[in-house]
């Protein structure tokens, strides 16, 4: 199994491939392009994850930074200090494109990072859909700043975008609905553009997520809630540990089991990022809508244990981009 097709573009895909070469697999990208996000905000882990995977320590060094973030979440604003660079989907995609490559004769071995997945269904953990607006800032002092609030239909989340705007995030309801009940986001913008297509904002596991000779990685995988903003470093991870899967069974590792701990650590991650999640939504607010989305959460993180309690326990650890045996480990 040295021949590696992967199937999408971003993030998760960039990074196996790259991992992957690295260990002398031959790589071939089928690229499955979306509608790319205007702003990404890459949190310090983030960069540090994807610095580590490229062997690039200056990556993103140059793209302008967020200090710090202002919250309003059941209670009166906090700033809390931050770190991040902004850069929008298409200069990530840039920085960290891998040449695309064909492989000799068919791939061994297939990675999904865009869907459609071979097998399987998307469980979705409750209903938040989400709109974003390219906004005017009326303070330019907001060029380093994210503000954050939940009010009464649902949440708003500001990040900057450079030369006085920003892109505005909402979930539970329209923009205006939502900058109808605000108090900290809606006095310091104008919306200047026309809200996005509404898409999905509440976690989601595909299962399975692996075949015989797939498996699915990034948002093919799984999604995130933007309120973790934790979203581009679990893509990152899910590449680190997709790749070390692959190269281990290149190796002669044990097929079964090697497919079966990915999906177990994966299935891990969702139940975590649920649990942290159903926290948030159990404070910002008091109304149907809030209390709806925790049971959902909760829900989740109730069926992700039963899942997990099915499966066997971990048989490998991660070794910088290896994966060994625990006993090994100890």
């Amino acid at each position: 199994m040295t021949s590696i097709a992967i199937r999408g573009s971003g993030i998760a895909a960039s990074g196996c491939a790259h991992i992957l070469a690295g260990a002398g697999l031959r790589v071939a990208i089928e690229e499955r392009r979306r509608p790319s996000v205007p702003t990404i905000m890459l949190s310090d882990p983030a960069l540090g994850l994807i610095r580590g995977v490229f062997d690039r320590p200056d990556l993103f060094s140059a793209y302008p930074r967020v200090k710090r973030r202002v919250v309003a979440w059941g209670g009166s604003p906090v700033i809390v200090p931050h770190g991040a660079a902004l850069a929008s989907e298409d200069q990530v995609q840039t920085a960290l494109a891998v040449p695309a490559g064909a492989t000799a004769g068919p791939a061994g071995f297939t990675i999904h990072t865009a869907s459609p997945v071979p097998l399987g269904e998307m469980r979705v953990f409750g209903d938040r859909n989400a709109v974003a607006v390219r906004v005017k800032l009326r303070d330019p002092a907001l060029a380093d700043e994210a503000r954050i609030e939940a009010v009464a239909g649902g949440w708003l989340y500001l990040v900057p975008a450079g030369t006085g705007e920003g892109w505005l995030l909402g979930v539970g309801g329209t923009i205006a609905a939502l900058l109808g009940q605000s108090a900290l986001v809606a006095p310091v913008v104008d919306a200047v553009g026309a809200a996005s297509t509404t898409f999905c904002a509440s976690p989601r596991l595909h299962l399975p997520l692996h075949g015989a000779d797939w498996l699915a990685c990034g948002t093919a995988a799984l999604g995130f809630d933007p309120i973790c903003g934790d979203g581009t470093a679990q893509s990152v991870r899910e590449a680190i540990l997709a790749a070390a899967v692959v190269i281990a069974m290149a190796e002669g590792g044990d097929r079964a089991a090697l497919l079966t701990h990915y999906q177990s650590m994966l299935i891990a991650a969702m139940r975590r990022h649920l649990l942290l999640c159903a926290q948030f939504y159990a404070n910002g607010g008091t109304g149907d809508w809030w209390r709806a989305q925790h049971e959902a959460l909760m829900d989740g993180h109730h069926w992700c244990t039963a899942l997990l309690a099915k499966l066997p326990e971990p048989r490998f650890l991660l070794d910088g981009f290896r994966l060994m045996p625990r006993q090994a480990a100890a």
